[in-house]
């Protein structure tokens, strides 16, 4: 395995994420693309809280899922897209602040790959706390 993304494939990436119009609607970034690894930050936008003014949990899934994609998509080879087959995810705090979503592979494989991903909330200082962990399996689409 390598370390280097196939020539191309951070474009694709970056392209792709850019026609997610969830992400871009919730201010969101693709903050990096590695091999079998991605990060998306977001500030926790106003209208994607919950009643306590925390991260709503399905931003919070959408974040760690969209992640775990891309993370996913950075491993397979460039005529391919990406869905979801299952993705779990357990809430372990209240989200707030800047979210941090790091996806990463656990197992490439051609037709499934399984990934997980972590989603972090940011204090202004810097200081972090892990609010969810998803895990999941996605497969290849032909485009």
């Amino acid at each position: 395995m390598t370390d280097q993304l196939a020539t191309g494939m951070d474009a694709k990436i970056r392209e792709s994420f850019a026609r997610q119009t969830l992400m871009s609607g919730a201010g969101a970034d693709l903050t990096s693309v590695a091999w079998g690894r991605v990060t998306i930050a977001a500030e926790l936008p106003e209208n994607l809280r919950q009643q306590q003014g925390f991260a709503h949990g399905g931003f919070t899934f959408a974040l760690g899922d969209t992640a775990a994609g891309y993370a996913a998509m950075s491993v397979l080879p460039l005529e391919v897209e990406v869905m979801t087959v299952e993705m779990k995810i357990n809430f372990l705090a209240p989200g707030a602040g800047r979210l941090v979503a790091e996806g990463r592979i656990l197992k490439p494989g051609r037709r499934v790959v399984a990934v997980a991903s972590d989603v972090w909330a940011e204090a202004p200082d810097g200081t972090r706390k892990l609010i969810a962990a998803c895990q999941g399996t996605i497969i290849p689409v032909p485009v």
